[in-house]
C-alpha cells in the first residue's frame, strides 16, 4: 500500500475582517458608513435593535468564524442603551468564533468616573472589565478623559489625538489664527492648551478661580472629629487642623486683550464653564472666541446656551453624532476624523506600527 501523504502547510494568508456598527440609531451608523468608505469594505450585515420591553437584541447575518472583527459603536445620549449594545454585539461574535473582536470607540462612556469620590465607585473600571468579559481583545478610542484609564484594561488600548485635525480647523479657517492665544480655562487644562501653544506657536493664557471639584459639600460624617474613648493611658487622637479651602477671585493669567481667544478641552457637555470663560475673557479684551473640544456631548440646553453666549464657534470632532445640536445652534462646527480611525484599523489588521499615527504628539496632549 502507498502511505498517502497530507499537505501540512499552514496558511500564512492574512486572515479576513470584518466591520461591524453596534449601533440601533441610524445617526450612530454614519461615523461607521465613513470609515468603511475609506476602508473600501462593506459594512457588516447584522440586526441591532430593541424589544418592546428595552431589551437589546442583536442578530449576526453572516460567518465571522476565524475572522478578525471590528465593532465601531459611537455613543449617542442614551449612554446605557449604547454600552448594552456593544456588549451584546460582542458577546455574539464571540460565541459565533470570531478570532479576534477589536472595538472602536471614539468617545470612551463614563471616563469622567475614573477616580474614587467620597462613597462612589470607579464605573469606568467596571465597564472595562465588563468589555473584557463580553469578548473583546482590543480597543481603539480617543483622546481618553484621563490617559491612565488605559491601565483598567486586561488588553491593549490605542488611544488616537484629535489634535492634529483641530490644529489643522486652526491654522485653515480661523482668519488671523497667528493673533490668537490658547486659553486654558482651568489649571487642570493647562498641559493641553500648552500642547496646543507649543505646537501652533501661539501664547498661552490660564483662567484660575473656577471651581475645580464639582463634589457637593454635604455633612456625610467624613468631618465629624474622631471618636474619643476614655480608656487608662490613652489622651484620644488629635489630627493636625485643616485649614479650610477658599475658592480665589477669578483671574486670567496671561493677556488676552486684542487676541482672538481659542479654549482647548477635551469634552464640552455642560457648557456652562465655557460660558462664564468666554464673558470673562470678553471683559479682558479678546474681540473672539473659538472652542475646541475633541467629543461634543452637548447635552440639555446646550445649543440654547451656546447660541446666547459670547462665543463665536465651537468646534468639535464626529466621535459623537450632533447633528441635532448643529440645527439648533449655527455656532457648531465639525470636523472628520474617520480618516484616523480608519487607518488605525487598516494597520492593527495588517499588523503594522501605529507609530505613525502619533507622531508629533506629545505625553501631555
Amino acid at each position: 500500500a502507498v502511505p498517502v501523504q497530507l499537505n501540512t502547510r499552514m496558511n500564512v494568508a492574512k486572515s479576513a475582517y470584518r466591520v461591524f456598527s453596534a449601533n440601533s440609531s441610524a445617526a450612530c451608523t454614519e461615523l461607521a458608513k465613513k470609515i468603511t468608505e475609506r476602508l473600501g469594505v462593506e459594512l457588516g450585515k447584522s440586526v441591532v435593535f430593541q424589544e418592546s420591553n428595552r431589551e437589546t437584541r442583536v442578530d449576526v447575518k453572516e460567518s465571522v468564524r476565524g475572522q478578525t472583527i471590528f465593532i465601531i459603536q459611537t455613543i449617542p445620549r442614551d449612554v446605557n442603551t449604547a454600552i448594552m449594545e456593544l456588549l451584546v454585539m460582542a458577546y455574539a461574535l464571540k460565541t459565533s468564533c470570531a478570532k479576534n473582536i477589536i472595538g472602536v470607540i471614539p468617545y470612551f462612556p463614563y471616563s469622567k468616573q475614573c477616580k474614587m469620590r467620597k462613597r462612589g465607585s470607579i464605573v469606568c473600571k467596571l465597564l472595562a472589565s465588563m468589555l473584557a468579559k463580553a469578548g473583546l481583545t482590543h480597543i481603539i478610542t480617543m483622546d481618553l478623559h484621563q490617559k491612565e484609564i488605559q491601565g483598567f484594561f486586561s488588553f491593549p488600548v490605542d488611544n488616537l489625538r484629535a489634535s492634529p485635525f483641530l490644529i489643522q480647523y486652526i491654522q485653515e479657517e480661523i482668519p488671523d489664527y497667528r493673533n490668537a492665544i490658547i486659553v486654558a480655562k482651568s489649571p487642570a487644562a493647562a498641559k493641553r492648551a500648552q500642547s496646543y501653544a507649543e505646537r501652533l506657536r501661539l501664547g498661552l493664557a490660564v483662567i484660575h478661580g473656577e471651581a475645580q471639584c464639582s463634589e457637593s459639600d454635604m455633612a456625610d460624617g467624613r468631618h465629624s472629629p474622631p471618636c474619643v474613648r476614655n480608656t487608662t493611658g490613652h489622651t484620644g487622637l488629635e489630627l493636625p487642623l485643616m485649614m479650610a479651602k477658599e475658592k480665589p477671585p477669578i483671574t486670567v493669567v496671561g493677556d488676552v486683550g486684542g487676541r482672538i481667544a481659542i479654549i482647548v478641552d477635551d469634552i464640552i457637555d455642560d457648557v456652562g464653564d465655557f460660558v462664564a470663560a468666554a464673558e470673562i475673557l470678553k471683559e479682558r479684551g479678546a474681540y473672539k472666541i473659538y472652542i475646541m473640544a475633541t467629543h461634543g456631548l452637548l447635552s440639555a440646553d446646550a445649543p440654547r446656551l451656546i447660541e446666547e453666549s459670547a462665543i463665536d464657534e465651537v468646534v468639535v470632532t464626529n466621535t459623537v453624532p450632533h447633528e441635532v445640536q448643529k440645527l439648533q445652534c449655527p455656532k457648531i462646527k465639525t470636523v472628520d476624523v474617520s480618516m484616523i480611525l480608519a487607518e488605525a484599523i487598516r494597520r492593527i489588521h495588517n499588523g503594522e506600527s501605529m507609530a505613525y499615527l502619533f507622531r508629533n504628539i506629545t505625553v501631555d496632549d
